[in-house]
């Protein structure tokens, strides 16, 4: 544990310390190397926790996210270069240290066996983030974007924290494994209905919940590049993970709960998907698609079966790696024409053939085309809640056909179509975004092969 966390650590002086001329070599080069070795925690093993230490300890839940965790540092790096060009070295910098002060925060929140713990890290990650939205943003908006942010995750994590103090006077640890030995406390009284609602509202923010969304698109269009990659890919992959691990905690939920949060969650994928239809904007598109797809791991951990919370997991991974790249592809349209408009950004196939194809790859994986990982989290979610509830498969099934439709839209709007005469010539593109799409599709590609990795399976 500690031979991912040290290192990661000695990246702040890194950042501060580099000759200028080697900083993005060495910081890049350094967050590559933890990312590399990070990849030893997906190894299977015989015992339930690895790496225990008294604070920490992965399983299969939380190992992939860890190693996605782990490798997109480097991507994000890579894929900021080019805004901060301009910039002083001293920003530079700052920029730098704020990114890499994130990863251990969510190192630990991933990896953490003890519930304070876990929350003081879930929160600590919204200091950084804040940071990057609020100053490295593009336009005036990012304040708004900020403060929505910061008081929907302020406002809902902090009946979490009550109730974390509430079950620690009850049962006197808050040790997850210890946890999981004790009797379930949260009982069918009113006490027991609302902390259950307490502990999971927290984390449909954060993951969201339809409803409850309205940060995101907020959030997601004002950021910079790596801040855009990091809410994704991790930030809401905190949700998820946080759901799965405290559902798993209080025992069977009562139907009480269950049912408002699943109807939300499958009616807000199919509200998405058909709000992505008539976007303008192009991040805003993305950030939306990212809704109905945590959607329906919502909908997966609700129910709290094996073959859902395996399909959950898959998709949190796979939809980590695939927005991710939808984001990095939008800005690399970002930095060459300056605006995220769909209408002013079409055609462009013909001066960025390459482009194209990253576009399309990344399109496909996105509707959840076969062989993709998408592909089988999609199904796998949709069978176990085909089998909890039949008539769910109308609602799942929709929101797959606009999936489709909207992803397509993106497709054909932004490579297709005629040219928009203002734009004459554009910048090629360069080896370092073409490193960043392949560093992004690789994983997604590879793990169709050995799904058994990343599904949260004890293997």
């Amino acid at each position: 544990m500690l031979k991912i966390i040290i290192p990661t650590i000695m990246l702040l002086p890194t950042a501060l310390l580099s000759p200028q001329k080697f900083l993005w070599t060495n910081i890049t080069a350094h967050s590559i190397l933890i990312a590399t070795l990070s990849l030893q925690w997906l190894l299977p093993s015989y015992y339930p926790h690895k790496n225990l230490t008294q604070w920490t300890g992965i399983d299969q839940i939380s190992s992939p996210l860890l190693v996605l965790c782990c490798w997109l540092l480097p991507l994000m790096i890579l894929a900021s270069q080019n805004h901060l060009q301009h910039e002083p070295p001293t920003r530079k910098r700052i920029f730098i240290s704020t990114l890499i002060t994130i990863q251990p925060l969510l190192i630990l929140a991933f990896s953490t066996t003890e519930l304070t713990l876990f929350y003081i890290s879930f929160e600590a990650t919204l200091i950084p983030t804040l940071i990057l939205i609020t100053r490295w943003g593009n336009q005036p908006e990012r304040l708004s974007a900020g403060i929505y942010l910061l008081f929907y995750t302020l406002i809902s994590s902090l009946p979490l924290l009550v109730v974390i103090l509430h079950l620690h006077a009850q049962i006197g640890t808050l040790h997850l494994t210890m946890l999981g030995l004790t009797p379930p406390t949260l009982n069918n009284s009113w006490t027991g209905l609302l902390s259950s609602l307490a502990l999971l509202t927290a984390f449909m923010v954060k993951a969201p919940l339809y409803g409850l969304h309205l940060w995101l698109p907020k959030a997601h269009v004002e950021a910079p590049i790596a801040g855009s990659m990091l809410l994704a890919a991790l930030l809401l992959k905190l949700g998820g993970y946080g759901i799965m691990r405290i559902t798993l905690l209080t025992g069977p939920l009562s139907n009480h709960l269950h049912y408002p949060f699943l109807t939300l969650a499958l009616w807000g994928a199919l509200m998405t998907s058909s709000i992505c239809l008539r976007q303008t904007d192009l991040k805003s598109l993305i950030a939306y698609s990212s809704v109905s797809h945590m959607g329906l791991v919502i909908a997966a951990s609700m129910i709290q079966t094996h073959w859902a919370f395996s399909g959950a997991m898959i998709l949190m991974i796979s939809h980590g790696l695939t927005s991710s790249m939808l984001f990095c592809l939008a800005n690399t349209n970002y930095e060459r024409t300056h605006t995220r408009i769909l209408l002013l950004t079409r055609g462009l196939q013909p001066i960025l053939p390459l482009m194209a194809t990253w576009w399309l790859l990344a399109n496909l994986s996105n509707m959840a085309l076969p062989p993709t990982t998408n592909l089988m989290a999609e199904l796998t979610i949709m069978i176990a809640l085909f089998n909890w509830s039949s008539p769910t498969i109308i609602l799942t099934g929709t929101a797959t056909l606009l999936t489709a439709a909207y992803t397509l839209f993106m497709l054909l709007t932004t490579q297709r179509g005629i040219l928009p005469t203002h734009i004459t010539s554009l910048q090629n593109s360069n080896t370092r975004e073409h490193l960043l799409m392949t560093l992004h599709i690789i994983p997604m590609l590879l793990l169709i092969l050995k799904p058994s990795l990343i599904s949260g399976i004890p293997s």
